[in-house]
């Protein structure tokens, strides 16, 4: 599937810790800009939305979670990197065991490097930080 061709199905995992949220740390070279997201990632044809999550933490943070409630369903129409994309994002609650809880994780996604840190919820709010996509705040 080209993400930049077609709508895509995506799920993300909204992981707390008290006030803080684990996202990982992107950035935009077309915009300049840096900015957080929720992690999770695509979902394969005959994949259920929960199984998706479960895998893409496994494959970007090398860790298992527990899906919690099911939090809703948006449609985010974007550019990054000066492409257009369109995705309808599921969103669930998640878990991380004690066990597996780091202050910071390296994230390897699609032949790149990043990390997921623990970010105040706050800071998103405050718009001191960016955290995509936007219709994530209806469930903080």
């Amino acid at each position: 599937m080209d993400k930049f061709k077609e709508i895509r199905p995506i799920v993300l995992g909204l992981v707390r810790n008290g006030n803080n949220i684990l996202v990982s740390k992107g950035y935009d070279e077309s915009r300049k800009l840096e900015f957080y997201r929720c992690l999770g990632g695509g979902i394969e044809f005959l994949e259920k939305s929960e199984d998706a999550l479960k895998r893409e933490f496994k494959e970007e943070l090398n860790i298992e979670i527990k899906v919690g409630k099911f939090l809703g369903i948006s449609e985010n129409i974007f550019n990054y990197k000066g492409k257009n994309a369109h995705e309808l994002v599921l969103f669930y609650d998640a878990y991380i065991d004690n066990k597996d809880y780091r202050e910071k994780y390296k994230v390897i996604d699609d032949d790149s490097e990043t990390v997921a840190i623990w970010i105040d919820i706050d800071k998103f709010k405050n718009k001191e930080l960016v955290l995509y996509p936007e219709q994530i705040f209806k469930y903080l």
